[in-house]
């Protein structure tokens, strides 16, 4: 296979996958396979970490990009590169453009990270040009494609293409290479496809009896969506906080690979604050730093049901997160795991009215977290916004009678409401 052909006319088999290991093998870590302590305690089943975070480029994605750049031609080489990605992809191709000394132009949303957006330019340096384009990834795609008809650059996907889901799938080889049996299940955190893609080709035959479990995230379900219809489907919508995984539309070749193995791979969605509290207990217990797409499969072992004594591996795929994330990060789990609540609370325009509300309303485990004056020049009453942090979930319900048994008018604000979007 040459980078160049058509996708559409191609079949990765275990060979190329094979030969792409080796290929990669003098740029690519053999990343480590961990066992968690907490998450095989919490499941019952022997529980593996495959740490892609590890890479130089903290993320699987060198793989599939530098297994299609290492196979251009010196032509191809000297009319550059281009493509697409929402930050993982990019470095990867930014850390082989350095190393084959070819020159890449790399087109990125306005909701990269600005940690992604420093790696790419550290790991290209000089021979790379960052374009921040469009407000998905899907937009920057379109940019980047527009790029290559110019120019003639060759367009490098990020899974819609063999030779990356060829490279992508020798994380398959290396765990069968790691442990001493097949394991039952790997679970896979699911953007384009192009991993699960590679992953499921690899395990078809060599690991039959393995189940595959593709993970991706609620506000992105580009493979649920395909696969209920037949073919991929472009997202009228996409949460763009798993940025790692905020595709809104799966490859055409991942499609075709995973639709013929429907009957092998499940697929599953998790919540975006679900998946935030994981970051942080991977951070906190493992001290993983993990991504939201990185912790999207550790994620989806509390929607399964695992066989007592099963070895499981989860795909830690990526470790670029950028640290001024983390408090939208804690607030996402705090409010997924229903202890963080936000209310439009109207005080009447009287002396003591804070002092009512925290000793009517606030319970002794209670916290106010926040604060803000909406309207002040109204006579009668002063509407505030207030964040409040429960000791327990549990304790909503209380919280609640006390608010209606007071006379200071209280509203809770719905998350998924256009008001608690606005006020939050």
């Amino acid at each position: 296979m040459t980078a160049t052909e058509s996708p559409t006319t191609q079949v990765v088999t275990t060979d190329d996958i094979d030969i792409a290991a080796r290929r990669i093998g003098d740029v690519v870590r053999a990343s480590d396979l961990d066992v968690s302590d907490r998450l095989s305690e919490q499941t019952g089943a022997r529980i593996l970490l495959k740490r892609e975070d590890q890479q130089a480029v903290r993320s699987y994605k060198i793989r599939g990009a530098y297994n299609l750049m290492s196979q251009l031609s010196s032509d191809e080489r000297s009319a550059g590169v281009v493509t697409a990605s929402a930050g993982n992809h990019a470095q990867g191709v930014a850390f082989a453009c350095r190393s084959l000394e070819i020159n890449g132009r790399i087109y990125v949303p306005t909701n990269t990270p600005k940690q992604k957006r420093d790696r790419i330019l550290a790991h290209g340096r000089n021979w790379v040009e960052l374009v921040v384009t469009g407000t998905n990834f899907d937009a920057a795609q379109t940019a980047a494609r527009a790029d290559a008809e110019r120019t003639g650059a060759t367009m490098v996907p990020p899974f819609d293409h063999p030779d990356t889901m060829a490279g992508q799938g020798t994380i398959a080889a290396e765990i069968l290479a790691q442990l001493d049996r097949a394991p039952d299940a790997v679970v896979v955190p699911v953007g384009g496809g192009g991993l699960v893609g590679g992953l499921a080709i690899y395990l078809a035959e060599y690991a039959p009896d393995c189940k595959i479990i593709a993970v991706e995230p609620a506000g992105a379900p580009s493979l649920t969506k395909a696969l209920e219809a037949g073919e991929p489907v472009t997202l009228d919508k996409v949460d763009t906080f798993v940025d790692g995984a905020a595709v809104a539309r799966l490859g055409e070749f991942p499609f075709g690979v995973i639709a013929s193995m429907s009957d092998r791979i499940r697929v599953l969605t998790v919540d975006e604050g679900a998946v935030c509290t994981e970051m942080l207990e991977l951070y906190q217990n493992e001290g993983i730093i993990a991504e939201p797409a990185g912790a999207l499969a550790v994620t989806a072992l509390h929607q399964l049901e695992i066989d007592e004594g099963a070895t499981v591996v989860c795909i830690v795929s990526g470790g670029n997160n950028d640290v001024s994330r983390y408090s939208e990060i804690i607030e996402r789990s705090l409010v997924h795991r229903g202890l963080k609540h936000y209310f439009l609370v109207k005080f009447p325009q009287e002396p003591g009215q804070l002092r009512r509300f925290l000793d009517e309303v606030l319970g002794p485990e209670d916290d106010i977290t926040q604060f803000e004056y909406l309207k002040r020049n109204n006579r009668e009453y002063g509407a505030a916004l207030v964040g409040i942090e429960l000791g327990s979930a549990t304790g909503l319900h209380s919280l609640l009678e006390r608010m209606a048994a007071s006379r200071i008018d209280c509203e809770q604000l719905e998350p998924g409401t256009a008001a608690y979007e606005y006020l939050t």
